[in-house]
């Protein structure tokens, strides 16, 4: 099936360079009547008494109602972060036609730190990055995705028809990033235990993350559903202890199949987020922001809208056009 698909791909850009029509694709394009609508909420979980903040990016009803319901993706924030994070992501995928809801995780969000003394942040950040709140968060993403199938069938809710809920895709940075991971596919052979909500049809991963322990074939050999891992050669973060190397482990053993890996030259840990972090060496390289939101857009129109052109630009040379030619791009 896997060399179909890629047949099929290929036949399509050929025909598209014959026909000079290959330019009419641009996933950094967006069209002026599309008016990106801004929504934050609240879920209540009842049965952990908790509650999930979330920002919804969805374009208008009222600029372009007659292409809902549209894909929905959702995004979990790094340690520390909020739903108020990346908002970058969110705006340009609302505007592309997608509903892009923003997950925020209490206990490792940002209020583990803002009340906290300047010296004390860095523990308070280290404490949250815990088991517990890795499970807490891969189950926020079951409750949310349970909310949003209620809401989109809820004629007296503002989000009523305008979510394809059997089309969802999930992404996350660093944190949001090992829960997206976990519920996109991975297993978790030592504790016999997946995570993994079916409903998920394509996953991007922002700064990956190697298990620090067992098989790192078994816990992502498995993954069945495409995959997009970005990370950078100067990726390490000020909690954990993930390396460049190791999160460029995850992709050497994803089975083949719609799998694909962005390494951005010399791009730090914060290059996937709004801004610079405190200790970042490296100047912030716009191109990088490009390359993000113009591969992962693709991705989404290829995987989610099942979109033949898309697949075309993203496995022929239109993805290497948004690159640096020191940054890398594989596939398989």
């Amino acid at each position: 099936m896997r060399t179909i698909a890629l047949l099929s791909a290929t036949l399509v850009h050929l025909l598209c360079v014959q026909r000079g029509v290959c330019d009419e694709y641009d996933p950094l394009r967006t069209s002026p009547s599309v008016v990106v609508e801004t929504l934050d909420m609240v879920i209540l979980d009842a049965n952990r008494g908790r509650e999930i903040p979330i920002r919804c990016y969805l374009p208008s009803s009222q600029a372009d109602a007659k292409s809902a319901p549209y894909p929905v993706l959702l995004f979990s924030h790094g340690l520390g972060g909020s739903r108020a994070g990346s908002a970058y992501l969110g705006k340009h995928w609302a505007s592309r036609g997608y509903v892009a809801v923003f997950l925020q995780h209490p206990g490792s969000d940002e209020s583990v730190w803002k009340d906290q003394p300047l010296l004390s942040r860095m523990s308070a950040l280290r404490e949250a990055a815990s088991t517990k709140n890795f499970m807490l968060r891969a189950q926020d993403v079951k409750v949310v995705l349970d909310q949003l199938e209620l809401w989109n069938s809820d004629p007296d809710h503002a989000l009523h028809g305008r979510m394809d809920t059997k089309n969802v895709g999930m992404s996350g940075h660093s944190f949001g990033g090992q829960t997206t991971q976990a519920v996109s596919g991975q297993s978790f052979p030592l504790v016999g235990q997946r995570l993994t909500d079916k409903r998920i049809t394509a996953a991007i991963v922002m700064s990956p993350s190697a298990p620090e322990r067992g098989s790192i074939d078994q816990a992502f050999g498995s993954v069945s559903i495409p995959w997009m891992l970005m990370t950078g050669t100067h990726d390490t973060a000020a909690v954990g202890t993930q390396t460049p190397e190791s999160r460029r482990r995850v992709f050497p053993a994803l089975s083949p199949g719609d799998k694909f890996e962005l390494v951005l030259n010399r791009a730090e840990h914060s290059a996937f987020t709004d801004r610079a972090l405190p200790g970042d060496k490296e100047p912030r390289n716009p191109n990088h922001h490009r390359a993000i939101l113009a591969l992962s857009t693709a991705f989404w129109d290829a995987f989610l809208n099942e979109n033949e052109t898309a697949k075309a630009w993203l496995t022929g040379p239109g993805a290497q056009g948004v690159l640096e030619s020191s940054d890398l791009w594989s596939r398989k």
